[in-house]
């Protein structure tokens, strides 16, 4: 074994208040850091969604107009003679 010992370095009342300090100021920017994440990955999914309604409802009315093209070209078509 070893007969080194470690020190535990003793810290003034500033060094605590500075250290204390620091940490709100380091937990405040990463609280900044998560809502602007939030708020972009907020944005981005609004985005998409909204993308695909316009593309769902864009299908449907292609959807519902290639129907009435069909009915108005199979109109007074009564089969094979």
């Amino acid at each position: 074994m070893s007969d080194e010992t470690f020190e535990r370095k003793v810290t003034t009342p500033a060094e605590r208040e500075a250290r204390k300090a620091f940490r709100q100021v380091e937990a405040a920017k990463a609280m900044t850091d998560h809502e602007k994440a939030q708020k972009t990955f907020n944005d981005n999914r609004e985005r998409l969604k909204a993308e695909r309604l316009a593309r769902s409802v864009r299908i449907d009315l292609e959807g519902d107009r290639n129907q009435r093209e069909d009915e108005d070209d199979n109109e007074g078509f009564d089969g094979p003679p």
